[in-house]
């Protein structure tokens, strides 16, 4: 199964990547982690990246692709992958779309994880971390108890105000890629609302459908 994983920050997607990897049984590529991989390995990509990034540059998108591209060529990958992460942007999945043609990669689907704003704010700002233990509560979904209440903090990301900047930033860039993927045939629409484990049947019944 070759699938890229769509979705707005808060959405669940990294709940939903965890069990569609097992149900699988195929590697969860980051670009993140594999970006970061890349420059530590002083691979041919990552050196070109490191260089933009020392500048405070975004990196090119032929880059970006050329790392994804390494990435997808693995032993690990022959039977399947889950991309995370990229493309970002319609130029990007424009790009993605060549490379994987001359590679001879075919996508089976694009699962979009849709969340309305309005709860995503709602998860990420009652969001609570206890710096001691490292634990993560939800002031509305998974309290803190009471021994630890008045330690746990919120962190500077997920307040409203920055939660929104990122939301916004989704809206007016990488969910261009879902009519992208969707007049390719490929889009996979679920329900993000509800328990990890509703939202991950609905996953796995859109993929298996």
């Amino acid at each position: 199964m070759r699938l890229i994983l769509i979705g707005p920050p808060g959405a669940g997607k990294g709940t939903q990547a965890a069990r569609i990897v097992e149900r699988y049984a195929v590697p969860h590529i980051s670009t993140g982690d594999m970006l970061r991989a890349a420059i530590a390995s002083e691979s041919e990509f990552g050196v070109a990246a490191q260089s933009y990034i020392e500048k405070g540059d975004l990196v090119p998108d032929d880059i970006i692709t050329g790392m994804v591209m390494e990435r997808l060529a693995a032993d690990d990958c022959q039977n399947g992958f889950l991309l995370d992460g990229f493309p970002r942007t319609a130029a990007q999945a424009s790009s993605l779309d060549d490379a994987m043609a001359i590679a001879g990669i075919t996508l089976d689907a694009a699962v979009l994880v849709e969340v309305p704003d309005d709860l995503i704010v709602d998860r990420i700002t009652g969001r609570r971390l206890d710096p001691e233990t490292g634990d993560i509560y939800h002031m509305t979904f998974n309290p803190p108890p009471a021994e630890v209440a008045d330690r746990v903090i919120q962190r500077a990301d997920d307040t409203e105000e920055t939660c929104r900047a990122r939301l916004a930033k989704y809206h007016s860039e990488t969910a261009a890629v879902i009519p992208h993927y969707e007049a390719a045939g490929l889009l996979r629409r679920v329900d993000g609302i509800g328990s990890p484990a509703e939202v991950g049947d609905r996953v796995l019944a859109a993929l298996e459908a």
